[in-house]
């Protein structure tokens, strides 16, 4: 998911959609066949049902991982305040590919930019070389990460 707005149509979920996805976000591999199984549909229909939700933008299937352990020692939060509008800040900033995480604030910060470096001499280069270089950034403040407490997608559709 690329964008996700509030201005942006909410997707009607019934409850066997809201259980499809809370099945995915306990193990992503379930066959679709296990998913049937467990909300009473035929195994195409699960399918059917999931690609509506990839191509409707309200689900997404990936591989999670925790940064420090495939080569990535150094994550941050970067908070990013801008001048004028923020959103092509915004726009800029997601294109840089170490950039996993864009947010549009309200407070002290006009956006939010979580990192994924290889080290500390990576970030520096990042922060100063590119995010610092997009126009429209006034001034921005690092908090790196000392360790990944917690990191969870499983909290299902309430």
């Amino acid at each position: 998911m690329t964008e996700s707005t509030r201005t942006t149509p909410r997707a009607a979920l019934d409850d066997t959609s809201k259980a499809i996805i809370r099945l995915l976000q306990q193990d992503g591999r379930a066959p679709y066949a296990t998913i049937a199984r467990e909300v009473g549909l035929s195994e195409a229909a699960v399918r059917q049902r999931v690609q509506r939700l990839l191509e409707s933008e309200v689900l997404q299937i990936v591989a999670v991982t925790d940064p420090a352990q495939v080569g990535f020692e150094r994550q941050a939060l970067i908070g990013v305040s801008t001048t004028g509008d923020s959103q092509p800040v915004a726009d800029r900033l997601s294109e840089i590919e170490e950039i996993s995480y864009v947010v549009t604030t309200a407070g002290r910060y006009d956006l939010l930019v979580e990192v994924v470096c290889e080290d500390d001499d990576h970030l520096l280069e990042l922060l100063q070389r590119r995010v610092r270089a997009v126009p429209g950034v006034h001034t921005t403040e690092t908090f790196t990460y000392l360790r990944l407490n917690k990191q969870r997608y499983d909290w299902g559709t309430r």
